[in-house]
């Protein structure tokens, strides 16, 4: 990546929920931006945590031993192989943090897999 990139600006060209976009790669790792609205599916991702940063809105992780609540600003890993199943009561804008190839519906696939989309240069 040699463009510098507004995460607002990358967030404002996202029309669907639930479909990440590469913000940028880090090494091995993608930083993800997405928009969630309503409720995923559980899964776990057997070999690595996931990192979540809400921008806006109120981000609910789902967990088997109880609830993770998320408001803007708030950050949160999710430990590899915990399964979990993001809810979202309204649009929430959020950036994630995980290895290159990560999938995100994890080990269960369906028909919420999205392929990591590029924004826009």
């Amino acid at each position: 990546m040699t463009t510098v990139r507004n995460i607002q600006d990358a967030l404002d060209s996202i029309t669907e929920p639930w479909q990440p976009h590469r913000l940028a790669s880090v090494n091995d790792y993608d930083v993800k931006v997405v928009k969630l609205d309503g409720e995923f599916v559980w899964h776990s991702h057997p070999d690595t945590d996931e990192l979540f940063l809400v921008l806006s809105g109120r981000l609910t992780l789902q967990l088997r031993d109880g609830d993770v609540e998320l408001g803007p600003q708030d950050v949160y890993v999710v430990p590899r192989g915990v399964e979990h199943c993001p809810r979202a009561d309204g649009v929430v804008c959020a950036l994630l943090v995980e290895p290159a190839g990560t999938v995100n519906t994890g080990d269960v696939g369906g028909e919420r897999t999205a392929v990591l989309r590029e924004l826009a240069d």
